[in-house]
């Protein structure tokens, strides 16, 4: 049986969202669980069946479409003609129904957004590079402007991702931040020679000068929770979970 997480937020009825944990898949060894990476080495047909496993628990027709996830501020709309997968971006999003929007993660920050009336929605993976780099802003700019709706009408969604105690970065990260944006040197904490980093913080950062209407978070470090959370920080070679959103019109009100 998969355990998956809900996101704790007001997204409309019709907005289905979840992240997986390790737990219920078919992997072994260092992937021991429902490893969902074709990228990390397991064996190519338990990730399959892991992948398989969580379309059915979740009972879905349509397949995920699975990005090649490279640390970049690039945005994908799945409009119904994307036909190649594995397509280079770290954020996608849709207005379709009964498409999912999937990213993978390790420790990195997964983002769910929508809007108040869930017209469409938006998977984000933001590792370090690319938060501070602007994914966030870059996919909620590019999303408005073609929604023709307000950064104020936007929920957001932080999902579990390497907590503030764990994630120890160097003083050229902090400093690259810091560049960007001056309050950000409150999202870092000093650790002898290095730092540790609150990726919710920044990520919170970014979102509050978008105004957005709504930001929720799920306080679960996947560096501490070996038990529920892969962790590359942690064990170096593991597998990846995915933190996914989709519109069900039927459960519409």
């Amino acid at each position: 049986m998969l355990t998956l997480i809900e996101p704790n937020w007001s997204a409309p009825k019709h907005i289905k969202c979840y992240s997986s944990t390790r737990i219920g898949g078919v992997s072994s060894g260092v992937y021991q669980g429902l490893n969902l990476g074709l990228h990390v080495n397991d064996k190519p047909n338990l990730v399959l069946q892991n992948r398989k496993k969580l379309q059915q628990h979740l009972s879905l027709d349509s397949p995920f479409y699975w990005l090649n996830q490279t640390h970049s501020t690039t945005l994908l709309n799945l409009d119904g003609h994307n036909n190649t997968y594995a397509t280079e971006a770290d954020a996608v999003w849709t207005v379709l129904n009964q498409q999912v929007c999937v990213v993978m993660t390790a420790d990195c920050l997964p983002i769910l957004l929508t809007d108040k009336v869930g017209s469409f929605v938006c998977a984000i993976h933001a590792g370090w590079r690319g938060l501070c780099h602007g994914i966030i802003e870059q996919s909620i700019e590019h999303i408005c402007a073609q929604r023709q709706i307000s950064s104020r009408d936007l929920l957001v969604w932080l999902g579990p991702c390497i907590g503030p105690d764990a994630f120890q970065v160097g003083p050229e990260v902090r400093a690259e931040f810091i560049r960007h944006h001056a309050q950000a040197e409150f999202a870092f904490y000093a650790q002898n020679e290095a730092y540790l980093a609150d990726l919710h913080a920044l990520a919170r950062l970014r979102l509050q000068v978008l105004n957005v209407a709504e930001i929720s978070a799920c306080k679960s470090c996947t560096f501490s929770e070996p038990q529920l959370f892969y962790s590359y920080r942690r064990d170096g070679q593991c597998g990846r979970m995915a933190t996914l959103i989709y519109i069900d019109e039927t459960c519409r009100v």
